[in-house]
């Protein structure tokens, strides 16, 4: 009997503990399984990532084993190829290859770009800056933009508001963001010559103050921006119109009005709250976006960002630096999904992890 007491208190107090030190637990229990399953996929996603650079037709060590061979009195290509190959570990096999990569990633060692001749995270560095703030004022514009017209065209609908909403945000998705940038750019650059058409400083960039440098930044920007906004805001309406008008039809919003309550009371208080938990996925989900910069945009623009500078490496053969860019959205890719879980839980009270 004096065995068994301790278990049954410990029982009793275990079954004692508040709620919300029971929802703490199994949050924590949940983030823990998720990171530890993020590793898994992580694992096998670089190392397909591996094989698929491995595997390309053309590469760096190639390319580069042929110039050397073309100069006067050079070795011959395959002697060049064989001994670029050991430098960079392409003579080992996939497994063994791969092995060597993440034991020096998980250092933080990704080796020196082939096409920059610098280190790789040293490259990134200087470019991610960059993307992040295009991205980050991209991301919000689109949001205050797209949200409460998503809202209005719900609360106005089959009304000339909501079709004009509607055909605003049907052309964003429609087209295309390289025929977007070029339709700006044929506009205001070449017709009104408001903007350049490409890069991010002007010709007389060196000699103007800190301010005038910085507002012809600024200036090089607006066209990518506008361009990132516009592709991006017509899902986000529709996406916000389709489930806002689900909200506004059910019983409880019903009740609401039944009771007296102000339509903007029932529109923002009752019925909005319940539409942000959709809106959860699309926020968590914009975060890769937002750091893995406009590959499509940047180029077009030709601005030196993390997109701009990846293509770029790609189209080289750029191994070490591709390796880690692809590695980096997969960490992104995770990092999001498990934020978006956990959202959903802040949003949405009703939401428990079991």
């Amino acid at each position: 009997m004096c065995i068994l007491e301790p278990c049954g208190a410990a029982i009793k107090n275990a079954a004692s503990l508040p709620a919300k030190e029971g929802t703490i637990f199994q949050v924590r229990n949940y983030v823990i399984k998720r990171i530890l399953l993020s590793f898994v996929i992580l694992f096998c996603v670089t190392f397909i990532i591996y094989v698929m650079m491995r595997s390309l037709p053309s590469s760096f060590a190639e390319n580069m084993a042929m110039q050397l061979s073309q100069a006067p009195g050079a070795k011959p290509y395959q002697e060049w190829l064989d001994q670029l190959n050991a430098a960079y570990g392409l003579d080992k096999g996939i497994l063994p290859g791969f092995m060597t990569w993440l034991s020096s990633a998980v250092h933080g060692q990704f080796g020196d770009s082939w096409k920059w001749n610098v280190p790789v995270v040293q490259k990134f560095q200087e470019v991610i800056g960059l993307s992040v703030v295009m991205g980050g004022i991209s991301f919000v514009l689109s949001m205050i933009i797209a949200v409460p017209l998503g809202i209005l065209a719900a609360t106005k609908q089959y009304s000339r508001t909501d079709y004009v909403i509607t055909a605003v945000a049907l052309v964003g998705i429609s087209l295309p963001s390289f025929f977007f940038a070029t339709l700006l750019k044929l506009l205001f650059s070449v017709k009104l010559g408001w903007f350049d058409l490409y890069g991010l400083v002007g010709r007389d960039y060196a000699q103007l103050s800190s301010w005038g440098q910085f507002c012809d930044r600024a200036n090089h920007l607006v066209l990518p921006i506008v361009t990132l906004v516009i592709v991006s805001i017509g899902s986000t309406m529709r996406y916000t119109r389709t489930n806002m008008l689900e909200v506004l039809n059910a019983d409880y919003i019903r009740t609401a009005r039944a009771k007296g309550l102000s339509e903007h009371v029932v529109i923002y208080k009752h019925a909005f709250r319940n539409t942000l938990i959709p809106l959860v996925t699309i926020i968590g989900g914009s975060l890769p976006g937002l750091f893995s910069g406009a590959l499509i945009t940047e180029t077009l623009f030709s601005i030196p960002g993390i997109g701009y500078i990846s293509y770029q490496s790609m189209v080289a053969g750029d191994i070490p630096f591709t390796m880690f860019y692809l590695s980096f959205m997969a960490v992104l890719t995770l990092v999001s999904n498990l934020l978006t879980d956990i959202m959903y839980a802040v949003v949405d009270p009703r939401v428990r992890i079991s």
